[in-house]
């Protein structure tokens, strides 16, 4: 009996520091921006920093979303229009525009792409409670780049699955169709 006492304590115990451990995991923060008029955010774990617009260097033949490419301290970084990207007119620039850093990791490399936006509001912890699943439809964009729907005073957030977005993958794919697009345009 006495064994049973005990695993109920540790158990009880266990429950109790599990639940703690659950509630600092459930709140995450997040990177709020405007695009568009629209806001949306992105884990604040993918951030690596934000920068003035400028310095760009436009790449010819390629998709309308990949705005070109900045030195960042030596190194080259590709610089997508997330309103072109999600199918809308490229962003105008303006004195609040910025580039927004973002570090991928796929199959154990790591890649910096900058994403150009409007502008960029703060940073919010938000709880997982209050992030409903995306919407199969409705949204501007496509339904599998959002991650969720974060509540936040009284208002939707779109916090997008960032990975997906910026699929180094598909961008490469279709940066190749828009190449091969030109090349068969200039035989002609």
């Amino acid at each position: 009996m006495g064994q049973v006492v005990q695993q109920a304590v540790a158990t009880k115990g266990g429950g109790k520091n599990a639940a703690v451990a659950a509630s600092t995991a459930e709140i995450a923060q997040y990177l709020t921006f405007l695009l568009g008029g629209e806001m949306y955010a992105v884990g604040i774990l993918n951030v690596k920093e934000i920068i003035e617009y400028g310095q760009l260097t436009e790449i010819p033949m390629m998709p309308a979303f990949i705005r070109g490419v900045i030195n960042l301290r030596g190194s080259v970084v590709p610089v997508i229009d997330l309103a072109a990207r999600f199918g809308g007119r490229q962003t105008e620039s303006s004195r609040r525009t910025c580039i927004v850093i973002i570090e991928l990791t796929s199959a154990e490399e790591r890649h910096d792409i900058g994403v150009v936006v409007d502008a960029v509001s703060e940073v919010l912890e938000v709880s997982s409670a209050d992030i409903e699943p995306a919407p199969a439809f409705g949204a501007k964009i496509r339904a599998d780049f959002i991650q969720g729907m974060g509540k936040i005073g009284g208002k939707f957030v779109i916090i997008l699955d960032i990975q997906r977005v910026l699929s180094v993958d598909e961008i490469a794919s279709l940066a190749t169709v828009a190449d091969r697009g030109a090349e068969t345009g200039a035989a002609d």
